[in-house]
């Protein structure tokens, strides 16, 4: 049974045992054909006819297979091609690593050869440079024992026809063949059987050998008893009388020693007094401070809690006044650039200005009234069109400006609806993986005090459970049961949920054990409390008990084992504390009524409140807590999770919505931003221009007129002093926005620099709060401990101290008073200075002397009747029978010593066998289960090793609502094969091999099966360690690419 391992799935290829090369001669439909094989999932595919299936054969042909175990030919010359005289099957395996098979003889690749002739077939061994090293059969035989390759198993080769046969059964019978020799049971079956007929059979032949010399050691036996009996006659006499002195006098020896032992005893128990009281003290001291120290822990706690809760506050009022300074800054540059940009353009409208009056200056008039008419009313006209545009420019500019602002809160809400849907993400994530717990909780309820890692734990003190004086009782959870339904589950949980994943054992010597089995589990950190469970269940005083009307935890939960509760109640104190509706029922009950006996206060939403002195706590829930852990059924809460998950996800799709919607809002208002810009930019264009062709006009309107230079330098004057005007108002504004923008900038740093602070004092808070978290939980784990250790000396000293000593007084009196009557007995029949001369009583005791004085005087009575026969010629006789009769005894003896061995040694293995049987059973329910899952498939085989039956039974997805489990006979071709596929990689999971082989899996199944089939396939092949070989017809352009996939087409068959 120890070779069927199961594999743990390692990254790293295997680089011994694995097949690299494959090539055979005028083998079945092939002349000459190689193939070279990648070290983990290989895939070759061909159409029917091309030799696909040969490679397979050839493969099983190579290691040793028998022509009919191929299910291709009855013998092996039916294997050579037709029109040839010989076949070769050659495969090259690599041998590297350290479980390389004899490295220094073959190297890094061992060559395996098998040629096939009419008339016979050889195998030789060669080593990486091709150069033969063996050919017995019994090296091949280590070779393939090595590996461990056993090529008829239809875990490693499943050839063709097996896989038909495999996938299209219905048979219950035929799977349970398929599973026994699968996991190698059957072949450890037969062994073991097989042992036991020889065994019986070499028992029955050395019971008859003893019964042959009965007679004889019958014979000897009488004769030595007579000869004894008449050398001894005389010595009997005298050591009867010896005896009868020694025997009166042994009696009050005895007396004696048990007084001194009684005396020593008492002696040692008043010496362990001072010391239990010492551990006692020294325990009350330690509780004491750890309690003091617990409680102050729990005080600041409460206060971090409250003084980060503020922070927290203060942090997000800081951060909104930061974007609204930061938005305040942004717009007064925006208004600063624009200022500036406009005192430029008048700077420049100036220094034209400034150039025609001097040209003005230098001109004549030159034209007549009529012509300044009609420049001035040119002038005019284009003058109010200069105003149009000047409308036009401030109209586009406050609409530029109310575009910035809605972009801007358009953006800010978009961030919030991120934000929104990133939180609507984590929750709906986090009800997800509460649903897988509690289903994983649902199929294994242990699992729910400590993980999966609990089961590890439970089976490895399975193993050890000969070693426990007594089986530890575990996890607490598991053996604790809600009264009158769930109502108080999340309170309860709180109140006692530290001691939920916790183990009880009986002593400090099981405890050691147990922390060496968690070891083994990889179970760190795993809470052991020692406890006597000899102890009946407590009887609480109803004045020890809080005086309320509201239930205690101890009220509200039951449990078949008495250790568990009284565990619950020295460790946690169920019984004082309280359990409540609200919030403001709690604050009552533990502030206000001052109720006796009360310790905690719990309420249903998880709060905790207690007053330790004048110092009133109150913790709130803890949002990472397990709940729900000691429900009767976990449907209800899987089906709450579910639907919280699909509430957040329509919030998410709906505010996914609401998000496309605003981005393309954000777009739109980004498009018509631009489209105001270009039309503002546009419209100061045209202004511009308007302007520049009025300063034309009126350049040369002076250049024309020098008559009218003077009133025209004069407008020229009046329209410099209006820019002029103009240019300073600007001024103005942009000092003003200038120290409006210094202010907001000096708010937004003012602003960070808070934040800053804010974070750095909040963060001491936080460490401080974590830190007091971590100490609360080492404070209450040291209390325990400390409790458990004082309760085990009081134990100690009040049942085995003080006890003891009385008892043993007790019988020191009577013993003394025993010896006087008994030396007084004695002193009649003999002086006790005679028996001192004699040596006294030796070792042996009343009782002894007795048994002997009574043999003696009866043997001293049959002996002295018998007087016929001579003592010389018995003691001939008796000598040439015992010679005889030693040696034959000698020789049987060792034959029943090597029987015995034998037999303890097949029962140790018969029931190993069993155990390994019924853990395979259930690890193939499991691993069937975790393949059919990830077609949203659910189901249970059935193994009975009576009947010889195995059964699947599966549920699909559309029985989901109810309870209907079908057999594989009920289902499709596609969902049957998947269904059995499923089964055969649970069997590959519970057996080694170097390499595995499949030829034509996925026959019977629709394309949805087989992509399903291929992916479960693939994924399981690379999680394990060991090569793979998968053969089909069928494309496989599916299969997922990895570098360690290696895919390779068959040529196509010659018409």
């Amino acid at each position: 049974m120890d070779d069927a391992r199961v594999f743990t799935g390692a990254d790293k290829a295997l680089q011994a045992g694995i097949i690299t090369k494959i090539r055979v001669e005028n083998f079945m439909c092939h002349s000459n054909m190689e193939i070279e094989l990648g070290d983990r999932v290989n895939f070759i595919t061909g159409q029917n006819g091309s030799g696909k299936s040969a490679i397979l054969t050839a493969l099983c042909i190579g290691f040793g297979c028998r022509a009919k175990s191929t299910d291709r030919a009855t013998t092996l010359k039916e294997f050579i091609k037709t029109g040839c005289s010989f076949a070769l099957v050659h495969l090259e395996i690599k041998n590297r690593g350290e479980d390389a098979f004899k490295h220094d003889v073959y190297g890094d690749v061992i060559i395996l050869e098998r040629r096939i002739t009419e008339s016979t077939s050889t195998s030789v061994l060669k080593d990486h440079q091709g150069k033969k090293v063996a050919s017995r059969r019994e090296e091949i035989r280590e070779l393939v024992e090595h590996f461990n390759i056993d090529v008829e198993n239809p875990c490693v080769v499943m050839s063709q026809d097996k896989s038909r046969e495999f996938l299209h059964s219905g048979n219950d019978k035929d799977k349970f063949k398929f599973f026994f020799k699968a996991t190698l049971l059957s072949q450890v079956d037969d062994l073991l059987k097989s042992v036991k007929d020889n065994l019986d059979m070499a028992n029955g032949e050395v019971v008859e050998l003893e019964r042959s010399i009965a007679p004889i050691e019958k014979e000897l036996n009488e004769l030595q008893g007579k000869i004894k009996s008449m050398e001894h006659i005389e010595e009997i006499a005298q050591q009867v009388q010896l005896l009868t002195k020694k025997c009166a006098w042994s009696v009050v020896y005895d007396i004696d020693k048990q007084i001194q032992e009684e005396t020593a005893r008492l002696r040692k128990l008043e010496e362990r007094i001072p010391r239990c009281q010492a551990k006692i003290d020294q325990q009350i001291a330690k509780v004491a401070e750890l309690q003091d120290s617990l409680d102050q822990k729990k005080a600041r706690s409460g206060n971090l809690m409250e003084s980060v809760s503020e922070w927290r506050k203060k942090k997000n009022e800081l951060e909104q006044k930061i974007s609204m300074a930061t938005k305040e800054k942004f717009e007064l540059e925006q208004e600063r650039q624009r200022k500036n940009n406009n005192i430029a353009k008048i700077a420049k409208q100036i220094k034209l200005l400034e150039q025609q009056i001097s040209e003005a200056n230098e001109q004549q008039m030159r034209d007549t009234q009529a012509e300044d008419d009609e420049m001035e009313r040119k002038l005019r006209e284009l003058q109010d069109e200069i105003h149009v545009a000047e409308s036009d420019c401030q109209r586009l500019r406050k609409l530029e400006d109310e575009l910035s602002e809605r972009l801007g809160a358009a953006r800010d809400e978009l961030r919030m609806i991120n934000s929104e849907i990133n939180d609507y993400q984590k929750k709906y994530d986090e009800s997800q993986a509460r649903i897988h717990e509690l289903r994983l909780n649902q199929t294994h309820k242990v699992t729910a005090f400590g993980g999966y890692k609990v089961s590890n734990l439970l089976q490895s003190i399975e193993r050890n459970h000969h070693k426990f004086r007594k089986p530890p009782i575990g996890p607490i959870g598991s053996h604790v049961a809600l009264i009158n339904g769930d109502k108080w589950a999340v309170a309860v949980e709180n109140a006692i949920g530290g001691l939920l994943n916790a183990f009880i054992v009986t002593d400090y010597k099981d405890s050691l054990l147990l922390r060496s089995c968690a070891k083994e589990a990889n179970y760190g950190h795993l809470q052991i409390i020692i406890y006597d469970f000899s102890r009946p269940r407590l009887q609480i005083p109803n004045d020890k008990l809080p005086q309320t009307n509201h239930p205690t935890t101890l009220s509200v939960i039951q449990s078949d084992s008495p250790t568990v509760v009284n565990v619950l109640v020295d460790m946690g104190s169920a019984e004082r504390q309280v359990l409540v509706r609200d919030y403001d029922m709690g604050t009552t009950v533990a502030f206000n009524q001052r109720v006796p006996n009360l310790k905690e206060v719990y309420t249903l939403e998880g709060h905790k409140m207690f007053s330790r002195g004048s110092a009133q706590t109150i913790l709130p829930p803890n949002k990472h807590a397990r709940a729900g852990r000691l429900c009767s059924s976990y449907d209800d809460q899987i089906k709450n999770y579910e639907r919280e998950a699909l509430h957040m996800q329509e919030q998410g799709r709906e505010v996914r919505g609401k998000k496309r919607s605003f981005e393309q809002r954000v777009h739109d208002l980004q498009e018509e931003l631009q489209n105001a810009k270009r039309q503002r930019m546009g419209a100061e264009k045209v202004c511009m221009s308007k302007t520049l062709k009025l300063k034309d006009l009126k350049n040369s309107r002076a250049a024309e007129a020098i008559n009218s230079s003077v009133s025209n330098v004069d407008d020229l004057q009046i329209d410099i002093s209006k820019l002029e005007s103009d240019k300073n108002e600007c001024e103005i504004m942009c000092e003003k926005i200038e120290e409006r923008w210094k202010e907001a900038n000096a708010k937004v740093n003012e602003q960070k620099a808070l934040l800053e602070e804010l974070r750095e004092l909040a963060k001491a808070d936080v460490d401080a709060l974590e830190k007091a978290s971590r100490e609360l939980s080492q404070i209450e784990d040291e209390l325990r401990h400390a409790d458990a250790e004082k309760r085990h000396y009081e134990g100690l000293m009040q049942q085995k101290v003080h006890q003891g000593i009385k008892e043993t007084k007790q019988r020191c009196k009577e013993y003394e008073n025993e010896r006087k009557v008994s030396y007084d007995k004695a002193s009649i029949i003999c002086p006790e200075s005679e028996i001192e001369a004699l040596g006294g009583c030796g070792d042996s005791t009343s009782e002894q002397i007795q048994a002997h004085l009574k043999r003696l005087k009866l043997r001293l009575q049959q002996e002295s009747l018998r007087h016929q026969e001579s003592i010389e010629e018995l003691r001939l006789l008796y000598d040439k029978k015992e010679r005889k009769i030693i040696k034959q005894q000698q020789t049987y003896k060792a034959f029943r010593e090597k029987l015995s061995a034998i037999r303890r040694a097949l029962d140790k293995r018969w029931s190993k066998f069993q155990r390994n049987a019924t853990l395979l059973k259930r690890q193939l329910t499991w691993q069937f289960n975790g393949h059919l899952r990830k077609k949203g498939i659910s189901g249970h085989i059935k193994v009975s090793y009576e009947d010889q039956k195995l059964s699947i039974e599966v549920k699909m997805p559309q029985d989901a609502s109810t309870s209907n489990v079908r057999d594989t006979r009920g289902l499709s071709g596609g969902e049957r094969s998947f269904s059995t596929l499923c089964f055969a990689l649970a069997l590959h999971e519970m057996t080694e091999a170097p390499f595995r082989a499949m030829d034509e899996f996925d026959v019977f199944m629709d394309a949805v099966s087989r992509k399903i089939s291929l992916d479960t396939i693939v994924d399981f092949a690379l999680a394990q360690g060991s090569q793979w070989i998968f053969i089909t017809p069928h494309d496989i352009s599916m299969v997922k690419h990895d570098d360690r996939v290696k895919k390779q087409q068959m040529a196509a068959p010659r018409s």
